[in-house]
């Protein structure tokens, strides 16, 4: 039989058990959890996850996505999906900013790579206090993708350009295999 994928994605109040639960309806419908990202965002418990399965095992999840839904107090929508695609031909790379907390700080980031075609592969953000001053701080985390066809030092020139303008400290770092 054919493997197919799905994307679950729920949002509901945060409880203890909550991820147990979310995992668990993978194995309820006799699926497997390929990837997965679950976070606490204010009172709120978030998932996304990729889910594989026979066409009957994701068919019959897609269906029961709004009994789901009631049975954990959640808003839980299923979808259809193409399988994992193969890993972008480009140099892989983490970049982070670190800052004081201003409006638009991702936006600028995330513009810039739209304009040079550089694929983000994972984005997380986070706010915290400073040690000693409670400051907010504002920080970035992005996994991306840089094509070769991107000259690498004009990249640099212009991330430091943005970093300069908007009080950031950026951080690119090559990964390695």
């Amino acid at each position: 039989m054919k493997n197919l994928y799905a994307v679950l994605s729920t949002v509901g109040p945060d409880r203890k058990g909550i991820a147990d639960d979310i995992a668990n309806i993978a194995i309820e419908y006799q699926c497997n959890i390929e990837d997965s990202k679950m976070s606490v965002l204010g009172g709120e418990f978030a998932v996304i996850m990729l889910i594989s399965g026979d066409e009957n095992s994701i068919g019959k999840l897609i269906s029961g996505a709004d009994t789901l839904g009631e049975r954990f107090d959640m808003q839980i929508n299923i979808k259809e999906t193409s399988p994992p695609r193969k890993v972008q031909q480009g140099i892989p790379y983490i970049l982070e900013s670190i800052s004081m907390d201003t409006p638009g700080i991702v936006h600028s980031i995330t513009q810039y790579l739209r304009e040079l075609s550089i694929n983000v592969e994972d984005l997380e953000t986070d706010k915290t206090a400073a040690p000693l001053s409670g400051t907010p701080m504002f920080h970035m985390r992005a996994h991306i993708i840089i094509p070769s066809s991107v000259n690498l030092a004009d990249f640099k020139d212009r991330l430091y350009d943005i970093e300069h303008e908007k009080n950031l400290d950026i951080h690119l770092k090559a990964i390695s295999g």
